[in-house]
């Protein structure tokens, strides 16, 4: 099965519905809030250092306290902390909201509510990347992996827009505020979903820091997983950040404002978009090892060209190869992963992807800020593609028996509710 057909049969499934609906409302939210927080930043430093000090700030708690967060998903219930992490994060960005209504907005304000989410999605990811597969199983876990990547970059292509929108209409006071409701709206559709508890009973315990490491051990001493978190792993540092510094392109670079950044994040969603599409119909996961390590070289080449240009019109196909290649790149790691660990180190695993995804670009980002501050804003983008290419030679090596052991069969899917 593949094509639309495979993608029916995942929203036959009452419990995916509700689930990708409120992820639409929920990442549309980030992204509008990620559009504000990135200008208001500037706006306030005019400075790329502080840039990828609230990326930093945003994405680096992850590399802290992750390996723990993923323990906690595989001794309990991941619906539950999913549920109470959404409520977490809707304090975190009506708190956010309060501050600038109230005129007392800072960045030092910033990077407080930046470490705070930071914080919250620590625990939140391996929680919804654990949920999804007991929500659709391994059988449909490519095509539903790849869905919720159509749709965090369908708000990637609305959330930037609309964040645009309203910064420039009525300030980022508003663009947090809606964030706050898109939480409200995930937390309810979550109340509506149905599935059996994930906690593995019956297990001995040896407490968090121990069951912590024993996911390490566990991802180590798999040659495919770790293969998969070397490359995540440096194209979070290399690559990824540059998203964060676009704020900065948009007024040095190319000497336009909040709309030309939001553009660029939207086109950039596009791409995305497509490549989840892509990914999502193909079902299964052949061909996601040849798939990932030619998204290395399409980024590496495309973020060269992006470096060179300072032409505005001539940037934006380029933001949409990129987001393409994120995607392809993104949907096949995480997917690999889910299908290949064994079901009790699922969420140290996904811990440690989420360490890895999160830690990687929030590093990058501060190295990259400062950087730029010293050599501008091309000079380490291009610097972090050149070693994207070296990274690329090397998984070139190893993309055969990588695709040997990675996309073979891997069991059963665990119980689950049925579709409707």
């Amino acid at each position: 099965m593949s094509g639309l057909a495979t993608i029916r049969q995942v929203f036959a499934n009452r419990n995916y519905r509700y689930y990708v609906t409120g992820n639409l409302f929920s990442t549309s939210g980030n992204w509008v809030q990620r559009v504000a927080m990135g200008w208001l930043t500037w706006d306030l430093t005019n400075s790329a250092a502080w840039l990828g000090m609230i990326a930093f700030a945003d994405l680096f708690p992850t590399f802290l306290i992750g390996l723990f967060a993923g323990a906690l998903v595989d001794r309990t219930d991941s619906m539950r902390v999913l549920k109470v992490t959404q409520v977490l994060s809707l304090f975190q960005a009506a708190g956010l909201t309060a501050v600038v209504f109230t005129g007392h907005v800072t960045v030092w304000w910033l990077l407080v509510f930046a470490l705070l989410r930071g914080i919250i999605v620590a625990f939140n990811r391996p929680a919804r990347m654990t949920t999804v597969y007991y929500i659709c199983g391994r059988e449909h876990l490519s095509s539903a992996i790849a869905i919720n990547s159509m749709v965090f970059n369908s708000s990637r292509f609305v959330g930037p827009a609309l964040g645009g929108a309203l910064t420039a209409a009525w300030g980022v006071g508003w663009a947090f505020a809606y964030n706050a409701f898109s939480y409200l709206i995930f937390l309810f559709l979550l109340m509506l979903i149905r599935i059996p508890s994930t906690k593995i009973e019956n297990k001995k315990r040896s407490g968090l820091l121990r069951e912590s490491w024993d996911g390490v051990r566990y991802a180590y001493g798999q040659a495919g997983i770790l293969f998969l978190l070397i490359v995540m792993l440096l194209d979070s540092l290399f690559v990824r950040p540059f998203i964060d510094l676009l704020p900065g392109f948009a007024d040095q670079v190319f000497g336009r404002g909040v709309d030309a950044y939001s553009t660029m994040l939207t086109i950039h969603g596009i791409g995305a978009m497509l490549g989840g599409y892509f990914l999502a119909s193909r079902g299964g996961v052949a061909g996601f090892v040849r798939l990932m390590v030619w998204s290395l070289i399409l980024l590496a080449v495309s973020l060269i060209v992006f470096t060179t240009v300072q032409v505005y019109w001539v940037a934006l196909p380029i933001m949409f190869i990129t987001g393409l290649a994120f995607v392809v790149q993104g949907v096949a790691i995480q997917t690999l992963l889910q299908t290949s660990v064994q079901a009790d180190m699922r969420g140290r695993v996904m811990g440690i992807y989420g360490v890895v995804a999160r830690g990687g670009p929030a590093l990058g980002a501060l190295i990259m800020g400062w950087l730029s501050e010293i050599f501008g804003l091309p000079a380490p983008v291009a610097a972090g593609a050149v070693l994207c290419m070296i990274l690329w030679l090397w998984a070139r090596t190893r993309q055969g028996p990588m695709a040997a052991e990675l996309e073979r069969e891997q069991g059963l899917a665990p119980s689950q509710v049925k579709a409707d």
